[in-house]
């Protein structure tokens, strides 16, 4: 696996590669970490669970999961949230189909017509 929780160790030293950079993001971090924000931190760590789940970053599951426990999220909240995040996900796919259903009646005034079995594969 190439995601390994000690990873997270090498994060001072990647920082120190890009100080500038790392600093920033380090302030913007603890800026986000605050417990005195109109968002209570309990929901933020929600927040952030989702947007792990969305981006597939284990690092961010790991580290997020944890800090939502800690300041009292429950497994049911955990489990809900993970169910909120697939369906506003599958709802970006619909609003994405939405868009290539628009664009493929674009395409169709702007090209002839072609027949399913001389259309050549598309190419990315």
């Amino acid at each position: 696996m190439y995601a390994h929780p000690d990873d997270l160790h090498r994060a001072r030293r990647v920082g120190a590669a890009a100080a500038p950079e790392f600093a920033a993001w380090l302030a913007f971090q603890n800026a986000v970490d605050r417990e005195d924000g109109a968002v209570p931190r309990r929901y933020r760590e929600l927040i952030s669970v989702a947007v792990a789940l969305v981006t597939q970053c284990g690092y961010c599951l790991d580290v997020h999961t944890a800090a939502a426990r800690r300041h009292g999220v429950t497994a049911e909240e955990l489990a809900e949230t993970a169910f909120v995040t697939a369906s506003v996900r599958a709802g970006g796919t619909l609003a994405h189909a939405l868009l290539a259903d628009r664009l493929y009646e674009q395409h169709g005034h702007n090209a002839p017509s072609v027949t399913p079995t001389s259309a050549a594969p598309p190419t990315c």
